[in-house]
């Protein structure tokens, strides 16, 4: 077997960039001209968050998910803590509650043993509060300098909900109502921060949470007239509209003055440059859902404190499919397109 390289019109070869893994254009170019081709699928077609199986009686959805952050603790958690939160996020946007998840560390020679077990610590209570527990895994050193310390991958596995018949991209229909259920960038502005060098000080800890609680109850009420969800991590709550207007052929129209985004990360966002929209998180989901159970389905969510800045902020359109607009505070509009760079890299 040898390794090829892709080349440009130009003859140039082509090199994997830092946006590739931002979750904007540069990964969907990705996805597209590399993985699909290869390996697409019925499952791995719908580019979810994870994949629904049918095993005979049993419905499950699994995910995997690889975790590089730096730093590896920063306010509100560390990368134990976005292992654990995500995966189990990646499950409930499917639908399902978590039954277990795998655990394999990328060691770097060198990395302090002290290190580690903080981490794991932070692994251990993230998964007590989720409820769930890590039944496989793997380790693996290599040589200093070949690595950052520390990476993780984590894979899970959770049952479908009965209510989750209807959940998938294709069902968003026009009229349905977009909820999300917390302030957006929390945890993207706690990394920028905590990195340093930007001589900015404010107070924003990572949002990071396992959100199997609430939208298990979510579920459980509302399921039949949940469309689609997914959870807004690299490239933001930008990037998830656009992905659900591309998969549903709709048009997707949201409110500025509706979107929460806490004061700190407004003015961190508005000193550096950068839309909140695109700015991650880690302990958030995007609801889709019929409008008629909107006071509903946000009184649910609410009940729950990390869900109690629940909003809905926007809907479903006929209009303009597969673009997403912004009707701004002043009055008009402005097209909210897919993140083209990558203004922070290893966010997750």
């Amino acid at each position: 077997m040898t390794a090829g390289n892709i080349k440009s019109g130009n003859g140039e070869v082509k090199l994997i960039t830092m946006p590739v893994g931002s979750g904007g254009k540069a990964t969907k170019a990705l996805i597209n001209s590399l993985l699909l081709p290869r390996f697409g699928n019925s499952k791995l077609n719908d580019l979810g968050d994870g994949a629904l199986l049918d095993l005979g009686q049993e419905k499950i959805a699994f995910t995997t998910d690889s975790f590089v952050v730096s730093p590896l603790f920063f306010p509100g958690g560390s990368i134990g803590d976005l292992a654990v939160n995500g995966t189990v996020n990646d499950l409930a946007a499917c639908g399902a509650s978590p039954v277990a998840l795998s655990l394999s560390l990328i060691l770097e020679e060198g990395f302090p043993f002290g290190v580690l077990e903080g981490i794991l610590d932070s692994v251990e209570r993230s998964l007590a509060k989720a409820g769930v527990e890590i039944v496989t895994g793997d380790t693996k050193v290599v040589e200093r300098g070949k690595a950052d310390g520390c990476y993780i991958n984590t894979s899970g596995i959770g049952i479908i909900h009965e209510n989750a018949r209807n959940l998938a991209p294709k069902n968003i229909k026009a009229g349905d109502e977009i909820i999300i259920t917390g302030p957006i960038g929390d945890h993207g502005t706690a990394i920028m921060l905590e990195r340093g060098g930007l001589g900015i000080e404010a107070a924003v800890a990572s949002d990071t949470a396992a959100l199997s609680g609430p939208i298990g109850a979510l579920m459980a009420q509302y399921g039949l007239s949940v469309h689609a969800m997914r959870d807004p991590t690299r490239g933001g709550l930008a990037t998830v509209l656009n992905e659900m207007a591309e998969s549903s052929n709709v048009g997707i129209e949201v409110e500025e003055a509706a979107i929460p985004v806490r004061n700190e990360v407004r003015a961190v966002a508005e000193l550096l440059g950068i839309d909140p929209l695109y700015i991650a998180s880690e302990g958030r989901m995007v609801i889709f859902a019929d409008s008629d159970e909107t006071d509903g389905i946000l009184k649910t969510l609410r009940a729950y404190p990390e869900c109690g800045d629940t909003a809905a902020i926007g809907r479903a359109v006929a209009d303009h499919p597969g673009f997403v607009l912004q009707n701004t505070s002043f009055g008009g509009q402005r097209i909210i397109d897919l993140l083209t760079g990558d203004p922070l890299p290893r966010i997750c």
